[in-house]
């Protein structure tokens, strides 16, 4: 359903129009403020196709002029950037305590983020999904209002899913079966835009291999954080998705088989190590006094607090918890080989303080030498799930299919 494409390429096979329209547009993306004559040349498209295509591009305002002019000898050219305003992509993510709506522009800016606390973990599915489209329609209604068509809509889900856009499986959520690309479609009515549903890992290494500060690396990967822990794995500049969809659950590799329970039935799994519940338990024996959590967000602040004034019960509980991050991070490191591992979500709020430990224990266990030239660092983006979601939303017309408005 969602995949990070190479570059495309000028092609004499299939829809050549749309094809080429496609490496026209992702010139522009990458390249802007940049000329006709520029694009013909950098694709190897001829001149003549190039001036059809931008003029499409111009007319479905998608590429607009910018009336700058090259320094060059001889006739000035009018430069191209992206245009987009009429368009919005969407983008949701469903975690264990929140509900998360982000849009963007073509260019991938922001148009609005949107965070829902609510406790998907203690209801059912149905009661998360009503919420959910919810919330939908509001965002919905909020960039339709400004005059914009949304060109695509994607949930990302803290567990297993298919091609078909069900969640076979989500533990955090306690989900089994659970159909959710078709109920939020029926809930919003068969919109005219395709819904999509991909895992929140995934999404959120598409957020960051778009959008974070190691963009445009072709092996990277995302470790989620959260109240499961997820591996989104960008492979050769491709999502790696595997055969049906269920790579990247290192969150459930035992690595203390005598470690605490996991609520998938196993002991010692990195997500019951370093995942946001675990580190709350361990950093924070009172939370739970006053009754179970629904809002992890409170209590990551005092841990965040607790540190910055170097209380050492929390200062060593972080470096222990940074250990177990490097054991994990050196498996993906011995099994991918990626130019670089990033934290994500509560992960990269306690970077600070769990990257020294981390970076020590994955140089001591990784086989190859210097980890194999793997970097491990935190994410710079907030809600990346939720971003990468809005970002997949943009792949139709990216692949180069003129929007309908």
């Amino acid at each position: 359903m969602i995949s990070i494409h190479n570059e495309p390429q000028p092609t004499d096979l299939g829809d050549v129009r749309v094809a080429n329209r496609a490496v026209v547009l992702r010139h522009v993306r990458l390249h802007a403020p940049c000329s006709r004559a520029d694009i013909a040349a950098r694709t190897g498209l001829n001149k003549a196709t190039v001036s059809s295509l931008v003029g499409e591009l111009i007319d479905q305002r998608l590429v607009r002029e910018t009336g700058l002019t090259e320094n060059r000898v001889g006739r000035p050219a009018t430069m191209l950037v992206l245009d987009g305003e009429p368009y919005a992509a969407m983008g949701l993510q469903i975690g264990a305590d929140e509900l998360v709506a982000v849009a963007i522009d073509l260019g991938g800016n922001r148009l609005l983020t949107w965070r829902r606390a609510f406790a998907a973990g203690t209801v059912s599915p149905a009661e998360t999904l009503r919420a959910l489209a919810a919330l939908s329609r509001r965002a919905i209604g909020r960039v339709s209002a400004q005059g914009r068509t949304v060109l695509g809509l994607t949930v990302g889900v803290p567990g297993l899913v298919d091609p078909a856009g069900t969640v076979p499986l989500a533990t955090a959520l306690g989900w089994r079966d659970v159909p959710v690309a078709a109920e939020l479609r029926a809930a919003l009515h068969q919109p005219p835009f395709t819904v999509g549903v991909e895992t929140v890992a995934n999404l959120a290494a598409l957020a960051e291999q778009r959008h974070g500060a190691y963009a445009g690396t072709t092996d990277l990967v995302h470790l989620t954080g959260g109240v499961t822990v997820g591996a989104g794995i960008i492979a050769a500049g491709r999502l790696l998705r595997g055969g049906r969809g269920f790579a990247g659950e290192i969150g459930h590799l035992s690595l203390d088989p005598n470690g605490p329970n996991c609520f998938c039935g196993s002991r010692g799994c990195l997500t019951a190590l370093v995942g946001l519940p675990a580190v709350v338990c361990r950093l924070l024996p009172d939370a739970a006094d006053d009754g179970p959590i629904t809002d992890y967000l409170p209590e990551l602040a005092r841990i965040v607090a607790l540190a910055r004034q170097d209380d050492p019960t929390v200062l060593s509980g972080l470096a222990e918890l940074g250990r177990h991050v490097g054991r994990g991070v050196a498996v993906l490191a011995d099994l991918l080989n990626p130019e670089v591992v990033v934290l994500g979500d509560h992960l990269a709020a306690l970077a600070p303080w769990l990257l020294p430990a981390a970076r020590s224990e994955l140089a001591a266990r990784s086989h190859a030498p210097g980890a194999g030239g793997c970097r491990l660092d935190a994410s710079t983006l907030s809600t990346p799930a939720a971003l990468g979601g809005a970002t997949a939303a943009l792949a139709t017309v990216e692949a180069g299919r003129l929007p309908t408005r």
